[in-house]
């Protein structure tokens, strides 16, 4: 890695060190959010309204995904309730991030777009109050107590899984070298405002054993923090109306839903529960990682794409599931009614021919290309079922989904995958409600376990579509974003590479601006163009950084 001297001129404070903020080292609520019990939210009056002045000035290094650091001087404003009726303060607030020098450079981002970066993982609660500057939102009620985040994890490795990604249910980002990503701070030093909002999740559970983070809470409360961005539009520094949300995966799903379902009138009842603000919740553009989503289709999804697939145990699933819900996936996959150049109608017939050619193949490419010759090489006498044909830097490489699946190797997951016949996933615990922990939420795991007569409680359909884009794009929702920047690893089994596949499609089927690519070999949560996302940012926004005189 490549590093540029810098000569800094005041105190640099890491994002792990002590911050001179006020509260730093303990949560203490800003002032700005502070508001009367009982008071309706009303665009950003009352106790919504942004205090441009209450923030800290602070300076850091911040190293670009080249590898060059960069100084950066940003005001940083702590912990700031977005509702007036908190559920819980310590989630429901948001950090906010203005650039306003670079390099000894000044920066005017007035008009900045703002990047809306969550940190959940898992479906689980995260929480920017111990944060200590830009980048410290942070995964909290993991299994075992543990967090994780930007500030929490040492390293990558600390995030890392065998196979090649972070966990299962985390949150963080790795780069093409395993090196973590945190596109809060990269943003901040291109000269984009940050927002890092906090969210209820699943694990929440008060003194009286009641779960009060269970869907549909965590879109809601994102919901409401973009409507607190927008109700103080000319106050908070940057373009409240090029907001661009993003996430890795269930935070990435998380974006997604802010994309697919901006000004949904289906969430208004929660949002005026916990006192949101008058404002338009619609963002401006999406990005998404690994997105853990379309959850009543998604053990079908999984099946049909690696229902072959042994667990890492060497043993394979039930085949009677895997072949029920593998068929099962092929009615739904006929329902889209997704067209694509070259191949018609996609269906569960030619879906394996779709994803080989308009993703893997162009991934594997893109990955063998960028290699050297003799590592090309190496590599391809390593991968026989490999096509590389053209030769040299200008070949493509072409192969069949099966042998691309026997390639991934072993699947991280059992069947069902997502909906457990025993309640155990954290997608059942996403559905729990009141005092119960978790529910099923597919009929087909239900009736499994309780019947063919089995029917799913009353308020579980309603709460799968709040959570779930696809929802909100097959129904052409309007407030939708427009411009999608989505991506995922080839060897990530956390979920069907199909699930990708179909969001891209069905917003380019709508006329959307999709980029969505699959990163070659990789697994959960990788991130190996993040200077390109943030390029994407600038086109799709129409920004340029301005300096100040």
């Amino acid at each position: 890695m490549k590093h540029r001297a810098v000569k800094r001129r005041s105190v640099v404070i890491g994002i792990g060190a002590t911050a001179g903020v006020a509260a730093a080292g303990g949560f203490a609520l800003s002032a700005q959010a502070s508001g009367e019990s009982g008071t309706k939210a009303s665009s950003a009056s009352g106790g919504l309204v942004f205090d441009k002045d209450a923030y800290t000035e602070l300076t850091t290094t911040i190293t670009d995904a080249a590898g060059d650091d960069h100084e950066v001087k940003y005001h940083f404003y702590k912990a700031i309730t977005y509702v007036t009726e908190p559920v819980d303060e310590r989630y429901q607030s948001l950090n906010v991030s203005v650039p306003v020098e670079i390099d000894g450079t000044a920066v005017d981002a007035t008009g900045a777009p703002i990047l809306l970066a969550n940190a959940v993982g898992g479906y689980m609660p995260s929480s920017v109050a111990d944060a200590t500057g830009v980048g410290g939102a942070g995964m909290t009620g993991a299994p075992g107590g543990a967090s994780a985040g930007a500030s929490a994890a040492p390293s990558a490795s600390a995030s890392a899984s065998a196979s090649g990604g972070v966990q299962s249910g985390g949150n963080a980002m790795l780069d093409g070298r395993g090196e973590m990503v945190n596109l809060g701070k990269l943003a901040l030093a291109t000269g984009y405002v940050v927002v890092e909002p906090g969210a209820r999740g699943r694990t929440l559970v008060d003194s009286s054993g009641t779960y009060y983070g269970t869907a549909p809470a965590a879109i809601v409360d994102l919901k409401a923090a973009v409507r607190y961005l927008r109700a103080n539009k000319g106050r908070v520094p940057g373009n409240t109306d090029r907001i661009v949300s993003s996430g890795t995966s269930a935070g990435g799903a998380l974006s997604a839903l802010l994309g697919a379902s901006g000004d949904s009138p289906l969430y208004d009842a929660y949002l005026k529960e916990i006192g949101a603000a008058d404002a338009s919740d619609a963002v401006f553009a999406s990005g998404d990682w690994c997105p853990i989503t379309d959850l009543e289709h998604a053990d079908m999804a999984y099946e049909w794409n690696w229902g072959a697939n042994k667990l890492g145990s060497g043993s394979l699933v039930d085949r009677t599931v895997s072949k029920e819900l593998t068929t099962a996936f092929a009615d739904y996959q006929a329902s889209l009614k997704l067209r694509a150049k070259g191949f018609g109608t996609v269906t569960a017939r030619n879906l394996d021919e779709y994803l080989v050619r308009t993703y893997l193949e162009p991934s594997a490419t893109k990955y063998l290309a960028a290699l050297s010759d003799s590592a090309r090489a190496t590599y391809l006498a390593a991968n026989t079922f490999i096509t590389w044909s053209g030769g040299g830097s200008g070949g493509r490489a072409t192969f069949s989904w099966a042998d691309f699946l026997t390639h991934v190797g072993a699947r991280k997951k059992d069947a069902p995958a997502f909906d457990a016949f025993d309640l155990s996933s954290g997608e059942n615990n996403l559905f729990g409600k009141g005092t119960t922990k978790a529910r099923h939420f597919t009929p087909y795991s239900l009736r499994h376990e309780g019947g063919t007569g089995a029917r799913l409680d009353s308020d579980v359909p309603a709460k799968i579509d709040l959570m779930n884009p696809m929802h909100f794009i097959e129904k052409r929702n309007p407030g939708r974003s427009k411009h999608w920047w989505i991506r995922v690893g080839t060897k990530d089994s956390d979920t069907s590479l199909t699930v990708v596949g179909n969001l891209a499609l069905s917003l380019e089927n709508l006329g959307d601006d999709v980029d969505a690519f699959m990163y070659w070999d990789a697994g959960h949560g990788p991130n190996e163009d993040p200077a390109e996302f943030m390029t994407w940012i600038a086109e799709v926004t129409g920004y340029k950084v301005r300096g100040t005189k």
